[in-house]
């Protein structure tokens, strides 16, 4: 089954990554999960060096790049230009973190591209997921990676689905989505550009660009949302 709500090129402005050749034939974003590791070896070697300095492990962090010294970053990893990775955050490996984003206190990666200007900025955990230009997740918002049953993740919109054949598959956050803090978006969560989701939400399927979810039954369109 083909659902273009979950396609790339619904959910993201690939000129707003460093990362934009990944999504190269690709339908669904998540079907990059598998490659970012390897993307980022050879997107890595290609970097010009008086712009991003290469650093044991397979990690490039641009020079420009604000790091503190308590933040843990395990290769492969890149940090683009004007990125800050700030006090305690935690990069476990392949994690692309896009120009001007913030990685903020205590917030962990793993596996995930964070394209231009994202914000997660307060303890937050993103898994196996990708968040698109602008994006935001408030402080203590997570991504649940896993289902409880360690059965493939499907992502479903009403009654209808797309298997994705990955047993982790975090969350796909198009442009300029807002989560509110505390929330968990479940495994398989695809969000529309523009939504919003409030604090303290347990998400799980599809929310359609510029909705508001309040809670499950509850997403509804924003006032002059077409």
């Amino acid at each position: 089954m083909s659902m273009e709500e979950f396609a790339v090129k619904k959910l993201f402005t690939l000129s707003e990554t460093i990362a934009a050749d990944i999504f190269e034939g690709v339908v669904y974003p998540w079907e990059v999960l598998a490659r970012i590791g390897d993307f980022i070896r050879r997107l890595g070697a290609s970097l010009p060096q008086d712009r991003y300095e290469k650093r044991e492990g397979d990690i490039w962090i641009a020079r420009s790049a604000i790091i503190y010294p308590s933040a843990c970053i395990q290769g492969p990893a890149i940090i683009d230009e004007e990125a800050q990775v700030r006090h305690c955050a935690f990069i476990r490996g392949s994690a692309i973190v896009g120009r001007g984003a913030v990685v903020g206190n205590s917030t962990e990666l793993k596996n995930v591209i964070l394209f231009n200007k994202v914000q997660v900025p307060h303890y937050n955990y993103v898994g196996d997921s990708i968040l698109g230009y602008k994006a935001h997740m408030g402080a203590g918002s997570v991504t649940s990676n896993v289902k409880s049953d360690r059965t493939p993740v499907v992502v479903r919109h009403g009654e209808a689905g797309v298997e994705t054949g990955l047993k982790k598959c975090g969350a796909m956050l198009g442009d300029e989505v807002e989560v509110g803090c505390n929330s968990v978006l479940n495994p398989g969560t695809v969000a529309g550009r523009k939504a919003s989701i409030y604090p303290a939400s347990s998400v799980r399927g599809y929310v359609p660009p510029g909705a508001i979810f309040k809670d499950q039954e509850r997403i509804i369109p924003r006032k002059g949302q077409n």
